[in-house]
């Protein structure tokens, strides 16, 4: 497994763990007023409060390089986005049927974290690796919502593709987007049972964001496996061990 959890800063711990049970089924591993642990059935979830949380610079553009969303398979996904509707959690992307024949929508968790539902085995117009697709597709149906991936908006795919290959990921296959007018493509990694979804931007420019360790939302990935070679070292006062790819996505490694 080389995605081992994703880390989110939240405002109130309590308020997080409520949403993440009762929205994607999370079962809690432990909760404390300053974190908590959530077991998302291929990884965890890691809450962590912040104090005095700085206004995050994070956009919903696909267009910033850096992290973009955090990926759920489901199998009732009509149903959560009732639930969700019925809520009133703000949606970015109402359901609609995907490139890649899959069912999709994208909602926002309390702190302004995207987040991404998708039914279905992803059909990809190109496979580079069929035994990681077979892989993938064994998964099967998640009986509760299951930790699928996490999106990444690069400056040059194939440098990516190199960099999360020293962590062990294989190019696993790749979605066309012709309807995009920004030469939108998505290539897919995959080590373990989670995947890395590379976007690519052919006729437009990405811009990068400076990384923010006390923003709300997203935080950093966990991943398992060797630091690769052009990883940066974060200096933050009070962490240790953070580091950012060239397209300045934050993450640790543990050394498997």
């Amino acid at each position: 497994m080389a995605i081992a959890s994703v880390v989110i800063n939240v405002a109130d711990i309590a308020r997080s763990v409520d949403f993440y049970t009762r929205f994607l089924d999370v079962r809690v591993v432990e909760e404390t007023g300053r974190g908590a642990l959530l077991d998302a059935v291929t990884a965890t979830i890691r809450l962590h409060r912040v104090e005095s949380p700085a206004d995050s610079t994070w956009i919903a553009d696909d267009l910033q390089a850096g992290f973009r969303h955090v990926g759920f398979k489901v199998s009732d996904l009509k149903r959560r986005v009732a639930m969700l509707q019925d809520a009133g959690v703000p949606f970015q992307l109402e359901p609609i049927h995907a490139e890649g024949d899959v069912w999709i929508t994208f909602f926002y968790d309390p702190d302004g974290t995207l987040l991404e539902l998708v039914e279905g085995p992803l059909q990809y117009h190109e496979v580079f690796d069929q035994s990681a697709v077979d892989a993938d597709w064994g998964l099967g149906d998640p009986e509760r919502p299951r930790f699928d991936h996490v999106a990444e908006t690069v400056a040059d795919a194939h440098s990516a593709h190199a960099y999360f290959g020293e962590l062990g990921f294989t190019l696993m296959g790749g979605i066309h987007q012709p309807s995009d007018s920004r030469g939108f493509e998505i290539t897919y990694l995959r080590s373990g049972d989670s995947s890395l979804e590379i976007f690519e931007f052919g006729n437009a420019e990405v811009s990068l964001r400076e990384p923010q360790t006390t923003a709300p939302g997203f935080a950093s990935v966990e991943f398992e496996g060797r630091r690769p070679a052009a990883a940066t070292e974060l200096e933050v006062e009070g962490e240790r061990g953070l580091l950012v790819d060239p397209d300045l996505l934050v993450h640790s490694v543990t050394e498997r």
